[in-house]
């Protein structure tokens, strides 16, 4: 295809996570330019709409060069983003945004989603367990503008990615959760201890994007003594199971139209030759 590739995985993101996040090696990047993996610092969180700049840019840059963008990875909010645009929300004041912050760590979760449900129901619902980032921020733009963030996105089309090809790989279950546990094994092997024992050191903010990557607080938890590091592993790649199941809700919910692969041999992702799903 003469294509390069741009990452859409908001834990790839990171240079800090290069092990855990199973970021492409060198021998890898080193084939076809690779753009947006490890750019950014642990503790500098990204939004998605900081991606979508970054992700744009990168666009831009290889069709002027005349060649294909493949836009790879597994947060569907940025292909969201990407394809059907992103609202421009009006910059929320500090002290709105510690206030939230503030209520949500007094009240806990549970009350917090519940208040939060009361002025943006699909938020509320569609926010994942323990996404104190994404709870808090859906609260502060609702407290700062009077308008809840879905009826915001719902404004958003603008900007969307009008020409592209889409394409889920959506292998069985059963043959993803084996090579879940076989990859984290192998993250183990390859360094991922280490890698959680000098980013936890760091004792960035709990609630950064960063520190919510699958398998750091559990490892972090063998650490610091409380679980063997089978244990460890083993809670890890429940967790990582747990994640498959949301990205594939996710991914089944919102982009039904895609084409989907479902082969998950070494060769058998063939790319759609002609035509292309909106998405929209």
């Amino acid at each position: 295809m003469d294509g390069e590739i741009v990452n859409a995985d908001s834990m790839q993101l990171y240079r800090d996570l290069a092990v855990l996040t199973a970021r492409p090696p060198a021998d890898e990047t080193a084939q076809v330019p690779h753009h947006l993996y490890g750019v950014a610092d642990a503790g500098d969180g990204w939004s998605v709409g900081r991606w979508l700049r970054a992700a744009r840019e990168a666009l831009a840059d290889i069709a002027s060069r005349g060649r294909t963008a493949v836009v790879v990875g597994g947060t569907g909010l940025y292909f969201h983003a990407l394809t059907r645009g992103l609202a421009e929300i009006p910059p929320v004041a500090l002290a709105v945004r510690q206030a939230a912050q503030a209520r949500f760590d007094a009240h806990g979760e549970g009350v917090f989603r519940d208040a939060l449900h009361a002025v943006d129901p699909v938020a509320a619902d569609r926010i994942a367990p323990r996404d104190r980032q994404r709870l808090v921020r859906a609260q502060e733009v609702h407290d700062a503008t009077g308008k809840s963030l879905t009826e915001w996105q719902a404004e958003g089309a603008a900007g969307a990615l009008a020409d592209y090809r889409a394409l889920v790989l959506d292998p069985p279950r059963d043959a993803l959760y084996a090579r879940c546990d076989v990859r984290f094994a192998a993250m183990v092997a390859g360094g991922a201890l280490e890698e959680a024992r000098v980013l936890l050191a760091r004792n960035l903010d709990p609630a950064l994007p960063a520190m919510k990557a699958v398998g750091l607080r559990e490892l972090g938890r063998h650490l610091a003594g409380e679980l063997s590091l089978d244990e460890a592993v083993t809670l890890a790649r429940t967790e990582t199971r747990h994640y498959v199941k949301r990205q594939s809700t996710w991914f089944r919910n919102q982009t039904p139209d895609w084409p989907r692969v479902n082969g998950f041999g070494d060769h058998d992702f063939p790319l759609p030759l002609e035509g292309r799903a909106t998405g929209r």
